[in-house]
């Protein structure tokens, strides 16, 4: 059952439409790298769709009829867009969830030291990395520093071909000795990816210096330096740190990869492509018959914990919402609502790679440019933590991808013993609604750097559209 490649079915006007689009997601890649741009990003999308706030719908007592779009945010990092279809609620809505969380590094409350004549930001991973990937990058500084009395100052340094960028240093091969001895795992330990922001000292001056020689921290001139320029530059002091959410991502913009640009290389494509693809579709579907939903997400690299991850009530509670202003006032019409529902969990599948091919089963691996991905079942050795999906739904969505001329494979995360994975997709299943995981095969996933294919992009986003007309 092996599966053709997209790019061999397409036309001039299909390849016109495909770079289109992936322009389109490069700049998200570019203006979303962290969760609280990405929210923006796809706010900002979404009104000039039309959408409303689902907070100003409450407040006005609007009461939503069909063609009605809402839109509901938990956080500035999670969110959920509703289109209002025809059909009773009570009967399901189609739902494309997907995260919009990356790995990174995150600088911790208390991060500021200097180590000879050398400043330092500490940080602590966020998510499954190999740690040596981190090191000798351009890194760029992405995030919020929140201050006493409520000030929100928005940072990002490293994106603006003026700015500086920063790093994570490594040892020269030249004294690597013990460092190649080791395991991967242990090559860069997770204590040591701390961000290398500074090395000029402020200049002291003389009348002051027998004064500041009596002051604690005498000696950190370069800190001070660095203290200089950020309450010069964005108005915060050392303290502010404490109530700072500070991430440090790859600095740069998306590229288009290989000689025939068939490719995208760029951060974050875990599990931006499929947020990316979800919401295009969500906004290019304008009425359907039964309401439609594109949910994403913070925090599914960790598990999904937290108020704005997946394990949260935010989306139970805006269906809720939803639910009350249409016009049904029992919580036994939520239930039945999400107990008959269809979703795709739009997440990423893992695209075979030749030069590590004892790593996947070749007959149920993804591949770059043979279109969407299912994965019926993720978890791990022997499908522990998946959600298995019901072979009636998988036919069902079978028909109405080849009815619409989609390209698409389905696969597993690599062989049975070697690995595994998770998505958002048990939590919902846990409503009793159908579930199954479904998007694009990524290369290096979870790299600093991470490869798709504009095929699949092209191909993944059609077949989201199709899910939301017709499933």
């Amino acid at each position: 059952m092996e599966r053709k490649n997209a790019w061999l079915s397409y036309k001039p006007q299909d390849e016109k439409k495909l770079e289109k689009l992936c322009d389109e997601y490069k700049d998200y890649l570019f203006k979303g790298k962290t969760e609280r741009e990405g929210t923006k990003y796809i706010i900002e999308k979404a009104e000039e769709a039309g959408y409303i706030s689902l907070d100003e719908a409450i407040k006005a007592g609007k009461k939503l009829k069909a063609g009605a779009k809402i839109y509901s945010v938990c956080m500035g990092k999670t969110v959920a867009l509703f289109n209002i279809g025809k059909r009773n609620l009570e009967e399901g809505i189609n739902i494309l969830g997907a995260h919009i969380d990356s790995p990174r590094l995150d600088v911790k409350q208390n991060p500021l030291y200097e180590d000879s004549d050398l400043a330092y930001l500490d940080t602590h991973y966020y998510g499954g990395i190999k740690k040596y990937q981190w090191v000798t990058l351009p890194l760029a500084i992405h995030g919020v520093v929140v201050k006493t009395d409520g000030t929100v100052i928005n940072v990002t340094v490293g994106e603006d071909e003026s700015d500086p960028v920063f790093c994570v240093t490594d040892i020269l091969i030249h004294l690597a000795q013990n460092q190649m001895e080791k395991k991967a795992a242990k090559a860069v330990e997770g204590e040591d990816l701390d961000l290398l922001i500074g090395s000029k000292p402020i200049i002291v001056n003389k009348k002051c210096k027998a004064e500041d020689e009596k002051k604690p921290g005498k000696g950190s001139l370069v800190t001070a330096k660095v203290l200089e320029i950020l309450k010069a530059k964005y108005g915060f002091e050392e303290e502010d740190f404490m109530s700072a959410e500070l991430e440090i991502v790859p600095a740069g913009k998306p590229r288009d990869l290989g000689f025939d640009r068939s490719m995208i290389l760029a951060y974050g494509q875990d599990d931006k492509v499929c947020a990316f693809t979800s919401l295009y579709a969500q906004l290019a579907v304008s009425k359907v018959e039964r309401t439609s939903c594109t949910l994403l997400v913070d925090k599914e690299e960790i598990g999904s914990v937290g108020a704005t991850g997946m394990q949260s009530k935010f989306f139970e509670n805006s269906l809720a919402e939803i639910l009350e202003l249409c016009g049904y006032n029992s919580n036994l019409s939520l239930r039945r609502c999400l107990q008959n529902s269809n979703m795709l969990s739009s997440d990423v599948s893992a695209g075979y790679d030749p030069l590590y091919a004892a790593n996947f089963e070749k007959k149920n691996a993804a591949f770059l440019g043979r279109g969407m991905v299912f994965n019926k079942f993720t978890g791990s050795r022997g499908k522990s933590g998946s959600n298995d999906a019901n072979a009636e739904y998988i036919g069902r969505l079978r028909g109405i991808l080849e009815k619409n001329d989609i390209h698409y494979q389905t696969a597993e995360l690599g062989k049975v013993d070697v690995g595994g994975g998770g998505t958002i997709a048990y939590i919902l299943s846990l409503y009793g609604m159908e579930v199954i995981d479904c998007g694009v095969a990524v290369l290096n996933m979870h790299a600093p750097w991470e490869v798709t294919s504009k095929a699949d992009i092209y191909e993944t986003e059609k077949g989201y559209e199709a899910f939301l007309r017709e499933a």
